[in-house]
């Protein structure tokens, strides 16, 4: 497996330059920093000399544009405005005179920082911390009250569109994820046959499941709502990482948290959608795209995997990728896929 050579742009980042960075809006820490899990970007908590504690998010560089990444911040406090339990950045203030570094702010109200840490700049945002813990999806009130959450966010996501965030397309996604793959040479290549062949046919089952649906409601989606990213405090969920926010089908943000056999995950969603639909309506069709989505999602997370490859967190987390075994085993499920959205 080849491997690009362009550096990572996290090298730089020391714990004192983290520091550095809150002290520069106004945030002053008592010195304790935890980073916390995230393969994307780099997260912090930090805690404040007043006794709170914040998360900061160093943006991964040419990941995202400022312009998509305020649209992702707007969006989060449109939905605290209504009330939708999210958690929103910070509005920050200017740098104090006697900050350690020069920072630049960006956003009306300001909501991320543009910091001059090493040869390039580093973008972060800060918010609140929020402490929950995952949801059991056995209970159906609980399965009834996300659906009621998901509803009031999508409520809220049809109000208008984003004009800078990444659109869903069926096609164009799925394809550039194949030949990224195949271009780079990722493939091992007593698997690469097999698997490009496997992976061509069952793209051609998504574009066909899609064709067939016609296209679907697009509105402002949380993008990657598993369970991972809903946490359940107060008696209620509470939404984070809006980070990969994007117009798409609404059953976009439902299929990723139902888990289990058929008859299971049929059970989980018509509770979703029984709390789902108090707010807003549904097309049950979109019920078809939920195998054809996931497809989606695995060829999609392969390629993700290789352009993340020149970090050195990827390598470590995932060592498995990019052998013969890891091929063999998505040519498999791909396979899966394509017996589950053909014979649905």
């Amino acid at each position: 497996m080849s491997a690009p050579t362009a550096p990572v742009g996290y090298s730089d980042l020391t714990p004192a330059q983290v520091l550095d960075a809150l002290d520069a809006v106004g945030l002053r820490g008592d010195g304790r920093i935890l980073q916390l899990n995230s393969y994307e970007n780099r997260v912090f908590q930090l805690f404040l000399e007043d006794g709170s504690a914040v998360v900061t998010k160093f943006y991964r560089p040419g990941r995202w544009s400022d312009e998509q990444i305020l649209e992702e911040h707007a969006f989060a406090l449109e939905l605290d405005a209504a009330e939708v339990p999210v958690i929103p950045p910070l509005v920050l203030d200017a740098a104090p005179i006697d900050a350690p570094a020069d920072v630049r702010l960006r956003g009306k109200p300001p909501t991320l920082a543009c910091i001059g840490i090493g040869p390039k700049p580093h973008r972060f945002s800060v918010s609140r911390r929020c402490a929950g813990r995952e949801p059991e999806l056995d209970d159906p009130a609980t399965l009834r009250q996300i659906g009621r959450f998901i509803g009031r966010l999508h409520s809220v996501g049809r109000r208008q569109p984003f004009a800078f965030r990444h659109v869903m397309d069926p096609r164009q996604d799925g394809r550039y994820a194949l030949q990224r793959l195949l271009d780079g040479e990722f493939v091992a290549e007593e698997q690469r046959a097999a698997w490009a062949s496997t992976v061509d046919r069952a793209l051609k089952a998504v574009e066909q499941a899609f064709a067939d649906h016609g296209t679907p409601r697009m509105l402002r989606l949380h993008g990657d709502c598993h369970l991972g990213n809903v946490l359940w405090r107060d008696g209620g969920p509470h939404v984070v990482d809006l980070d990969d926010a994007c117009m798409g089908p609404a059953v976009q943000d439902l299929w990723m948290l139902v888990s289990g056999d058929a008859d299971t995950m049929a059970g989980q969603l018509a509770q979703l959608l029984e709390g789902y639909t108090q707010f807003i309506d549904f097309d049950r069709r979109e019920l078809r795209l939920i195998e054809p989505l996931r497809t989606l999602r695995m060829v999609r997370h392969s390629a993700w995997l290789a352009d993340r490859w020149t970090d050195p967190a990827f390598p470590q987390a995932f060592p498995f990728f990019g052998t013969a075994a890891y091929w063999s085993q998505q040519t498999t499920q791909m396979r899966e896929q394509i017996e589950a959205m053909e014979g649905g």
